[in-house]
């Protein structure tokens, strides 16, 4: 299948970013890593490997973003503050370089967001933040209230890049609407430790009237092979 490495350096971040594209044509996915992971964390994990079907047929094209964890919510060598700005940063490099960059390339504004553990976060994030922005959500074995990362510390901020926080409280029609567009997938395992996360998440969507599927699968779920079944059972 096509491979691409690409780095630009990142205004919004002041420093170079990295990807990896997979495919040459097809609906466009934007992978998250996960906890602190890379750009090639979806290549060495074979998560790309279990789309080849998609991609070598041109179903769909893979583009695997960098992330910023280290230096903004697992950072604990620096004040909270500090690491909710750097994730706004994070933020506005998505928005504004990546997506632009994503629908150009693959002549797509459908754009299914993806990530597993810590990626499912932020794939989440961005769908319900930017709704228009996208088309459809596969978050695996996430969590979704990153309170634990803040030391006590909440603004503004921390409420808005908070799912569990914002979504209950959120009221307009219009973004409600727009989400309810999205096709949304929450996966977790049985015996996954962010069970009770997805439940809880599910709960809110459910309050909400957001049109959801919550997948359950047997046995532990909260591994790379489990979510290379999950990707590649929920792209369609």
């Amino acid at each position: 299948m096509h491979r691409e490495y690409l780095s630009w350096h990142s205004p919004s971040l002041g420093r170079p970013m990295e990807m990896l594209v997979f495919g040459h044509a097809g609906t466009p996915i934007l992978a998250f890593p996960s906890s602190m992971g890379r750009y090639f964390e979806w290549e060495d994990f074979k998560m790309a490997q279990s789309l080849a079907h998609q991609l070598e047929h041109g179903h769909n094209m893979l583009f695997c973003v960098d992330s910023v964890d280290a230096e903004s919510f697992y950072n604990k060598n620096v004040d909270p503050y500090v690491r909710i700005v750097r994730y706004r940063q994070y933020e506005a490099y998505v928005m504004n370089e990546v997506l632009p960059f994503v629908r150009s390339r693959s002549g797509s504004s459908f754009v299914i967001a993806a990530g597993a553990s810590f990626g499912a976060y932020h794939a989440a994030n961005f769908v319900f933040k930017h709704p228009r922005s996208f088309g459809k959500l596969i978050a695996m074995s996430g969590a979704y209230d990153i309170k634990s990362f803040m030391n006590g510390f909440y603004n503004p901020d921390v409420y808005f890049n908070n799912p569990v926080d914002f979504l209950p409280g959120l009221s307009d029609h219009d973004t409600l609407e727009a989400i309810r567009a999205n096709r949304i997938v929450l996966t977790t395992g049985e015996g996954d430790p962010c069970r009770e996360a997805n439940f809880s998440m599910s709960g809110i969507l459910h309050a909400k009237g957001i049109p959801h599927t919550l997948d359950v699968v047997p046995g532990f779920g909260h591994d790379w092979p489990w979510w290379r079944d999950q990707v590649r059972r929920h792209i369609a």
